[in-house]
């Protein structure tokens, strides 16, 4: 009996130590004045996100509500404190006015488990400054006007594949449609490369795109496991390194690299300066240049410059489907701006087609790419005007997505109003209610490239087209819980006819 005892003692040490580990940390927001929900043991106050029962646009709005009239509000990743900031000049403290204590966005390089995490989006402040400052020239509207002419291309395949499409006379499914649209100006402008998305059911390029935002087990796995066991996640590199990604698009960008080195070629595009960044490597400070580096890199531009900007698309789709007035009011605009140079579209236009910008933001609005924005400061850090400090490395999370649904910002906030963005409106506003590309110096680098080819792709479909709900498209609009950018469940089908 008194081994049982014994054994029953130890284990009950056990649980209770395993306990306390768990929530010894759960006093940090009380001891510092600072409110939030109750946390649970290891979950932490994220259990539905980490069990994919909400998505993280969903949960980030229904947290802001509750506690948005607070400065600012504390929730627990697992043991792991986080601060939420409510309020405008904070964030802009954040953002702006303080980035040098805020330059790191806190999102993790797992140099062994993903060889191609370690780009522009993840890397710390101290090699992100001089890779974002090579970078950026690429991203100007210069270089721009030089990619206007590609994109422009791109759109004349996408407007022949999609009246292919509509002969057959079925629902078309939005989100495949515009991506493969962004699939082939990403690999014109970017890679110099025809990945005939559009052209080609079977495009290696297409599939690989598809398979990086997949909702299937293992990648909702891996997210999980980067959001809430990132040590753990670093030593599965040991067992279960990435063998689709990395090696695939490594090979894409090193061949291309050697086959214009030996023949001569060159195009102003993002290949080249990384071309240009290798060739002068002693020009970049505290970065060795690697293959696996430049990749990274390149696989960044190729992922998030397809994937927001076809997921903005499909969503403006579903919208203008929903909001007919809105849609004919938007191509009398297009028509009339086309028609000026019979019917062909010049990179002034774009710029010129205000009720089409305010469509743009207004679908921003609804639906921004990443529903937070997340900063770590890079030492202890005190808020102005409160008695809050942080420690270095404490999570923030800025609630973009509650902030663009908050009724008392904008009035009756679900419903898609384009009017919201006149530059009355706009001006009455504070500019940290809106930040579909974030703000301050860690802005998205590529915010001016995605508004064009957004534009553009937009322009082509409802220039001769008509969008429409119909019996397969999901109504009201599904987040899907699984993934970690804002994304419909299961898609958005449409019907598209000419007019």
């Amino acid at each position: 009996m008194a081994s049982y005892f014994e054994i029953f003692c130890g284990l009950a040490a056990l649980l209770l130590a395993l306990y306390y580990y768990a929530t010894s940390t759960f006093d940090f927001w009380k001891s510092r004045g600072i409110p939030g929900p109750k946390p649970l043991p290891f979950l932490g106050t994220s259990k539905d996100i980490m069990f994919a029962k909400i998505s993280l646009a969903e949960y980030a709005r229904d947290i802001y509500d509750k506690y948005k009239n607070e400065p600012m509000f504390g929730l627990y990743t697992g043991r792991s404190p986080l601060l939420v900031l409510n309020d405008l000049e904070l964030i802009k403290d954040v953002l702006i006015r303080d980035f040098s204590t805020f330059a790191n966005r806190g999102t993790k390089v797992h140099d062994r488990t993903e060889p191609l995490s370690s780009h522009i989006f993840n890397l710390e402040s101290e090699r992100w400054r001089p890779l974002r400052t090579k970078l950026s020239p690429i991203f100007t509207s210069g270089k721009l006007r030089e990619m206007f002419g590609l994109i422009i291309e791109c759109s004349y395949h996408l407007e022949k594949y999609l009246d292919e499409q509509i002969l057959k006379e079925e629902p078309i499914e939005c989100c495949e449609l515009t991506a493969k649209f962004t699939t082939d100006v990403i690999g014109s402008c970017a890679f110099g490369i025809d990945m005939s998305a559009l052209a080609d059911e079977d495009s290696e390029f297409r599939r690989m795109g598809r398979k990086v935002f997949a909702v299937n087990l293992e990648n909702v796995i891996r997210l999980k496991m980067k959001q809430f066991l990132p040590k753990f996640y670093d030593l599965l590199g040991y067992v279960m390194p990435d063998k689709k990604f990395a090696p695939f698009f490594t090979k894409v960008v090193t061949d291309t690299m050697r086959y214009r080195t030996e023949n001569n070629v060159v195009r102003p595009d993002f290949i080249h300066m990384l071309m240009e960044l290798r060739k002068h490597p002693d020009k970049v400070d505290h970065i060795e240049l690697t293959d696996s580096l430049l990749t990274a890199q390149a696989f960044v531009f190729f992922i998030a410059g397809f994937e927001t900007s076809s997921s903005t698309m499909s969503n403006a789709l579903y919208e203008l489907a929903r909001n007919q007035e809105v849609q004919s009011k938007l191509r009398k605009e297009i028509r009339e701006c086309c028609g000026k140079h019979n019917g062909n579209l010049k990179y002034e236009d774009i710029k010129g087609m205000e009720y089409l910008d305010k469509v743009f933001k207004e679908t921003l609005r609804l639906y921004p790419p990443g529903a937070i924005l997340t900063r770590r400061p890079i030492s202890n850090y005190t808020f102005k005007g409160t008695n809050v400090t942080i420690p270095k490395d404490t999570m923030i999370w800025i609630p973009v997505f509650g902030m663009h649904r908050d009724p008392d910002i904008y009035p009756n906030p679900d419903s898609f109003d384009p009017e919201r963005f006149t530059d009355e409106a706009v001006a009455a506003r504070h500019p940290m209610n809106y930040l579909p590309f974030g703000d301050g110096p860690r802005n998205c680098i590529g915010a001016r490239f995605a508004v064009y080819q957004t534009k553009i792709g937009l322009i082509t479909i409802l220039r001769n087209h008509k969008v429409d709900v119909c019996d397969k498209t999901t109504i009201p609009y599904e987040f899907d819980p699984r993934t970690f950018l804002v994304a419909p469940k299961g898609g958005i089908t449409l019907r598209i006819t000419k007019v």
